[in-house]
C-alpha cells in the first residue's frame, strides 16, 4: 500500500507539472499573434515575419543542435519530420489558408487537431480514449466557434478549407511526434535537440516559400504601434522569437511527453483563447460575450480532458483502456 501511494503521488506530481507545461506553451503560443501584427501593420509581409520567427529561433537553439548532433545518424526521420510537420507545415498551411478564407474559420479547422489526435490514438495506435477525452474534444472545439466568431464572414472555399484542414494535420504532427521515444529510457531523443533541428529544417524549408531577400529589412530598426503605444520592432521580433517560438516549442514538447498527445492537444486548444485575449488587452480588440462564453467552454473542455488521464508514468489505465505497458505501444515510426 504505501509503494501504491507513493506511485499515485509521483502520478498526480507529473500530470501536474505536465498540465503546467502545456498551459505555458498555450499563452507563449497564443502571444505571438499580439507582437506579429504591429510588425505586419508596419510593412512586413506575414511569410516573412513567420520565417523571421523560425529562423531566429533556429539560430538560438543552433548551440544545442550542435550538442545533440548525434541524433542526425539516430533518428533523422524524426527530425525530419518534426520540421516540416510541427513546424514548416502549420505555418505554412496555415497562412496559404487565411489568404482564401477568414481567419476565425481557418483557425477552427486547424484546431480540430485534437479530435484528430483522438482518431490517431484511437485507430493507429489502437490504444482505448476515455468519454470524458472525447466530451473534452467536443466542448473545446465548440468553445473555439464562439471564440473565433466562425458564423461571421463564413464562405465556402474547397482549396482553403483543404489547407486549413492540412494545418491541422501539421499540428497532430506535432504532438504525435513530439510524444515520440517518451517511453525509451535513456534511449529516448533529447526533446531540446529534436526541436533544435526541428527549427533549422524548418527555417530551411520557409526560407525558400518567404524568400526573405525580398524583406523590407528596414521595418526592423524602426517602430511599430501595438494600441497607440510605439515599441521597437526589434523587441516585438525578440518576443516572437525567444517566447512564442523557443521557450513555446520547448514547453509544449515536454508537456506532451508528461501528459499524452491527446490531452495536451485539448490543452492548446487554449492558444486562440489566450490569443483573443491578449488582442483585447494590448491591441484593444474588444470580446463579445459569445467570445467570453466560447473562452470559458474551451477551458471546460480542457479541464475534462486533462483530468481524464494519468500522467505518463503512473499506474493506472491511460485514457481508460488496458495496462499503460500494452497502452504505451507506440503506433509510429519516426
Amino acid at each position: 500500500m504505501p509503494v501504491h501511494t507513493s506511485d499515485s503521488s509521483r502520478s498526480s506530481h507529473g500530470k501536474g507539472v505536465g498540465l503546467g507545461l502545456a498551459l505555458a506553451s498555450a499563452v507563449a503560443f497564443g502571444g505571438s499573434g499580439v507582437a506579429a501584427k504591429p510588425l505586419i501593420e508596419a510593412g512586413l509581409d506575414p511569410l516573412h515575419v513567420v520565417w523571421l520567427r523560425v529562423a531566429g529561433a533556429a539560430l538560438v537553439m543552433l548551440p544545442l543542435a550542435v550538442r545533440h548532433r548525434a541524433l542526425l545518424r539516430r533518428r533523422p526521420g524524426l527530425l525530419a519530420g518534426f520540421g516540416l510537420l510541427a513546424v514548416a507545415g502549420v505555418q505554412a498551411c496555415y497562412f496559404a489558408a487565411i489568404s482564401r478564407i477568414p481567419v476565425g474559420v481557418a483557425l477552427l479547422v486547424e484546431y480540430l487537431a485534437p479530435a484528430l489526435v483522438l482518431g490517431w490514438v484511437r485507430f493507429v495506435q489502437r490504444r482505448p480514449v476515455t468519454r470524458a477525452a472525447a466530451l473534452g474534444v467536443v466542448l473545446a472545439v465548440g468553445g473555439l466557434a464562439c471564440v473565433v466568431q466562425v458564423w461571421s464572414g463564413l464562405s465556402f472555399d474547397v482549396l482553403g478549407l483543404l489547407l486549413a484542414l492540412g494545418a491541422a494535420c501539421c499540428q497532430v504532427g506535432y504532438f504525435v511526434l513530439s510524444d515520440q521515444g517518451s517511453d525509451a529510457g535513456d534511449e529516448a531523443p533529447d526533446p531540446l535537440g529534436v526541436i533544435a533541428y526541428g527549427l533549422l529544417v524548418g527555417a530551411v524549408v520557409l526560407t525558400a516559400v518567404a524568400r526573405p531577400w525580398g524583406m523590407d529589412w528596414s521595418v526592423l530598426g524602426g517602430t511599430a504601434s501595438m494600441n497607440g503605444t510605439s515599441v521597437a520592432a526589434v523587441v516585438l521580433l525578440a518576443w516572437i522569437v525567444l517566447v512564442a517560438t523557443v521557450a513555446a516549442y520547448v514547453t509544449g514538447v515536454l508537456s506532451v511527453r508528461r501528459l499524452s498527445p491527446q490531452v495536451a492537444g485539448v490543452v492548446a486548444c487554449l492558444e486562440a483563447v489566450i490569443a483573443t485575449v491578449l488582442a483585447w488587452v494590448l491591441l484593444g480588440e474588444h470580446l463579445a460575450a459569445p467570445q467570453l462564453l466560447g473562452g470559458a467552454v474551451v477551458l471546460a473542455g480542457a479541464f475534462i480532458a486533462q483530468s481524464s488521464a494519468p500522467a505518463k508514468g503512473g499506474a493506472d489505465p491511460v485514457a481508460g483502456g488496458g495496462p499503460e505497458r500494452e497502452l504505451s505501444t507506440r503506433g509510429t515510426a519516426a
